[in-house]
């Protein structure tokens, strides 16, 4: 049974007021990021302090499920180190009590905020994301002039696009400027060209006035009362001053919420599921009629490749004849009238076949946004859970607390994850990964680490020793400390130094004996040095009397001894034989050609080394000896 003990209520004290602080610092770091993206649509655009108020108060509710993942890895990977580097960690586990067990109340804690990032995607998050579309959409309809930019088309103003070349906004002069009106649909676009000109509000703010100069008119005609047969398919007009009087209320307004709501990111889960139904009917249903109007565009074609359609061949034939022979009766007028269109009806259905093509993209992509956010849902309120058992464990074995080292292991984690999720998320944008591989590629990488880290936490494993990692890389690459050994404060008895000559002159035998016998600067047998078993007992034993000697000569009073111990230089008694202890690590790496390569240029740099610290061991025990001798002559 759960029962609520001090320490689930201490530890959840300091997570809690961490995870607050720490909620803080993430949601305006968040919100800054995000702030910079609509810059500058707050900038010059005369909006009251309520209208601010309100933007920044729902980008706030927005951002808060992906502040929620960041504040918990911070929060927790600061608690736990907190209370392993006051030792405190320790002490809980001295009791008996795991590190799971300590865990048990933040689990609870971070569950909790996960439902509440759920609730807040489900509930609170659609509607601030509508309200904050509202607000946005009317920033940007407020005083378009000072914020059209150069060189992109400006769509802020209702059915046009305007695309300026230039500006200058000292005599707010625009010049290259291209205007696409579409007030009669997309097929009856309007086309204005002009040098240059100037954009005004009217006094009452619901109009723009354009004031072109040195420009040209294009509008197509197909909708007018004009026949489809006509010579003039469309109306060009120049002009050399031109105004043309736009509806547009530049005072600021809210939106309405019609296109909006359609969004993936307005809706509920069960609005969205509810919706991807209708959609994919609705795509199948568009895919099913542009199939069937391309598969009679394409029957004429076919009908000629089937082998059994003789007589449709055979009609067809007779068809282009008789087309033939009419264009050649024609007149050369005629002639230009018939290729213009054809060319006209040619560059129509191409252009068709682009918006189709266009539109079924378009459908397709709302499908795959429905379905990306009905998975973000579940996966950052998921993240919640992970990140937790990402920094708890993190703290744990780190045992460093305070805004340094945990600070800088939560941002590379957030980052990675970041990466990930909007990398996966792009891809299944754009349709080049499918949606539950895109949107599952963060959760699915940082899982496994998460899970991987609490095994090591709870183990008390030493993974993020750095010593350990340092000693490692010394290791592998032949690095070693020197010794130091300082004089005792405290000698109760001397050293026996007859004895230790005497076991420093059978040292010197026999290391001259094994420089006689194995050859040290002689190339070893790849096959000895992989293959089979290569444990130097003799110069283990060897080593092991030498440090025996150098441990009981330590305790002398005499500093020149002290010294002289000082320079024998630290020996790896197998490095010269083997890269490893185990055999079957040799193996895998005698069969790996780099890594066999390298371990065997290791092993030849072993066996130098060792045959100049066998040297250098005869010359010091050499001076020992002496040393020790006048030591006995003078005591006698």
């Amino acid at each position: 049974m759960f029962r609520i003990k001090k320490l689930d209520i201490f530890i959840a004290k300091q997570f809690g007021l961490l995870f607050l602080a720490a909620f803080v610092i993430c949601q305006f770091v968040l919100m800054m990021q995000f702030l910079w993206r609509y810059v500058d649509e707050l900038i010059g655009k005369g909006l009251s302090m309520d209208v601010l108020a309100q933007f920044f108060w729902y980008m706030g509710i927005m951002l808060m499920p992906q502040a929620f993942p960041l504040a918990i890895l911070l929060s927790s990977l600061i608690t736990f180190g907190n209370l392993g580097e006051s030792s405190e960690l320790t002490a809980i586990k001295a009791a008996g009590i795991s590190l799971m067990q300590a865990m048990r109340s933040l689990i609870v804690i971070t569950i909790t905020i996960a439902c509440i990032s759920f609730y807040f995607q489900e509930v609170i998050g659609p509607r601030a994301f509508i309200a904050f579309q509202q607000l946005l959409i009317s920033m940007k309809q407020t005083n378009p002039e000072v914020e059209i930019p150069e060189g992109i088309f400006y769509d802020g103003i209702p059915n046009s696009n305007l695309y300026v070349q230039k500006k200058d906004l000292d005599r707010g002069v625009l010049y290259g400027i291209m205007i696409y009106r579409m007030n009669g649909g997309y097929e009856d676009a309007a086309v204005i060209l002009a040098d240059s000109g100037r954009i005004q509000t009217t006094e009452e703010k619901k109009h723009l006035l354009l004031t072109l100069y040195s420009g040209e008119w294009f509008e197509n005609m197909r909708q007018s009362n004009i026949g489809v047969n006509a010579n003039v398919p469309y109306r060009r007009e120049t002009f050399s001053t031109k105004q043309i009087l736009l509806d547009f209320d530049s005072g600021f307004n809210l939106t309405e919420m019609g296109g909006i709501s359609a969004d993936a990111r307005s809706k509920g889960l069960s609005r969205i599921v509810h919706d991807l139904d209708s959609i994919r009917e609705f795509n199948d249903s568009v895919g099913h009629q542009y199939y069937r109007e391309a598969k009679q565009l394409t029957f004429l074609r076919a009908s000629l490749i089937n082998d059994d359609s003789a007589k449709v061949k055979k009609e067809v034939a007779g068809r282009s004849e008789l087309y033939d022979s009419i264009y050649h009766k024609m007149s050369a007028e005629d002639k230009q009238r018939v290729i213009t269109q054809a060319s006209n009806d040619v560059q129509m259905t191409l252009a068709n076949m682009d918006y189709k093509a266009e539109w079924t993209y378009w459908l397709n992509r709302e499908e795959r946004m429905h379905m990306m956010e009905a998975i973000n849902k579940f996966t950052l309120s998921l993240s919640c859970i992970i990140f937790f058992f990402i920094g708890a464990p993190l703290g744990a074995i780190i045992r460093k607390g305070g805004l340094g080292v945990p600070v800088i292991i939560s941002v590379i984690v957030f980052i990675i994850f970041y990466i990930l999720d909007n990398t996966g998320m792009r891809m299944a944008r754009i349709d080049e990964w499918t949606v539950w591989f895109g949107k599952l590629l963060g959760t699915v990488v940082l899982s496994p680490i998460a899970i991987f880290f609490t095994y090591k936490a709870n183990k008390d494993s030493t993974v993020f020793n750095i010593d350990m990692y340092k000693n490692l890389a010394m290791r592998l690459l032949g690095l070693r400390t020197k010794r130091s050994i300082m004089s005792k404060e405290v000698i109760i008895e001397d050293p026996d130094y007859q004895t230790d000559s005497d076991k420093l002159a059978a040292i010197t035998a026999q290391t001259s004996s094994y420089m006689e016998v194995h050859k040290l600067l002689r190339w070893p047998n790849p096959i000895e040095v992989f293959f089979r078993p290569g444990n130097d007992q003799e110069i283990a034993t060897l080593n092991d009397e030498l440090e025996a000697t150098i441990e009981n000569l330590s305790y002398t009073r005499d500093k020149r001894i002290i010294m002289l111990l000082n320079r024998y230089p630290i020996i790896a008694p197998n490095a010269h034989t083997r890269p490893f202890r185990r055999k079957w690590l040799n193996i895998i790496t005698g069969l790996f050609l780099p890594t066999g390569v390298f371990f065997y240029i290791r092993m030849i740099r072993f066996r130098f080394r060792l045959y100049k610290d066998l040297q250098h061991i005869q010359r010091t025990n050499g001076k020992l000896i002496s040393r020790i001798a006048e030591l006995y002559n003078n005591k006698v």
